[in-house]
């Protein structure tokens, strides 16, 4: 099977025109339904129903059309990471969570002082595709909790991210200092997507489940961080966040965290095993040293917004 085979094919699948997939490949249609007929023959299946005047995707066309431009997807990849390392910029692919947590987003700030030189690329995904896209090469660095990790996906544990609620401010929770575990029996609480947030989604059941109660969910999820807050404010629900969440809140939502007992969202810097990429290293240190100057890694440490102004400062000053 030949990659032109294969380009053919797709070219052919959105046309379902031999003359106007020859055209778009500047090749002579005779040439085109013989690279096909060699392909199907390859394959053992017929991809694609013929007439005089009708082209159709078989049922076997039309699942090898989605794997097929996989692969020529992966190949334009592959060029473009190979051009790229021979530029004089060098780059970073850097996974997010969403841009309502700030965790990431204040590693990479904190890189960006230090080394002015390295081009950030951010993704937006969740943590399952992110250990997708660092296993196929599409990241070099990623955020989110190791436990699930795969074998070949390494770690670095950089915060404890108290975990809480998120409410309207007229809510009964916003006048607390902490929420009780066990008041979330009453409420209905709102979840992420289970591809996006799993992890966050399993944590906040097994404490419900501690607490003796199984968690009434809302019947929807959200995708983004604007929607939750969203939702929490036409007081349809109440989301259960780590304290990062805060800094995309609308006004009119109050964060308290959650109490009896406390806890803590782990988040660690994922990166695959044999990534080659010299920055990785980069971004370790430079998550460490923010992380040592916000008391990341203490459970003791206040959420960032009961700390002194100096402590959560972003200057620009050398750390």
């Amino acid at each position: 099977m030949e990659l032109r085979q294969l380009r053919y094919f797709v070219t052919l699948a959105e046309e379902l025109h031999f003359g106007h997939a020859a055209a778009r490949e500047h090749i002579v249609q005779s040439a085109l339904s013989q690279q096909i007929q060699r392909l199907e023959r390859e394959l053992g299946v017929r991809l694609l129903d013929r007439s005089t005047h009708h082209v159709d995707l078989t049922p076997a066309g039309a699942a090898f059309l989605i794997e097929a431009r996989q692969i020529l997807n992966h190949v334009g990849r592959a060029g473009q990471a190979a051009r790229n390392a021979v530029t004089s910029v060098p780059t970073l692919r850097a996974g997010i969570i969403d841009a309502g947590y700030d965790t990431m987003p204040q590693i990479l700030h904190e890189l960006q002082r230090s080394h002015p030189d390295i081009t950030i690329h951010q993704v937006e995904a969740g943590t399952p595709e992110q250990y997708r896209q660092l296993a196929d090469g599409r990241l070099d660095i990623a955020i989110g909790p190791a436990l699930q990790a795969p074998t070949e996906v390494a770690s670095k544990l950089i915060r404890l991210d108290p975990l809480g609620v998120l409410v309207p401010d007229d809510h009964r929770f916003a006048d607390m200092e902490g929420v009780p575990v066990a008041a979330l029996a009453d409420e209905l609480l709102l979840f992420g997507e289970e591809s996006q947030t799993p992890e966050l989604n399993r944590l906040v059941i097994d404490l419900c489940r501690s607490a003796g109660f199984a968690p009434t969910l809302y019947e929807g999820t959200v995708e983004s961080s604007r929607a939750a807050a969203d939702l929490v404010l036409q007081h349809r629900c109440v989301h259960c966040v780590p304290s990062s969440f805060r800094t995309s809140n609308r006004p009119g939502t109050t964060w308290r965290p959650v109490i009896e007992p406390a806890t803590h969202y782990p988040w660690s810097l994922l990166w695959h095993d044999t990534n080659p990429s010299p920055h990785i290293a980069t971004v370790i240190n430079s998550a460490q040293r923010l992380a040592e100057r916000l008391s990341w890694l203490d459970p003791s440490a206040p959420p960032p917004d009961q700390r002194p102004a100096s402590a959560t400062s972003h200057s620009d000053e050398p750390v």
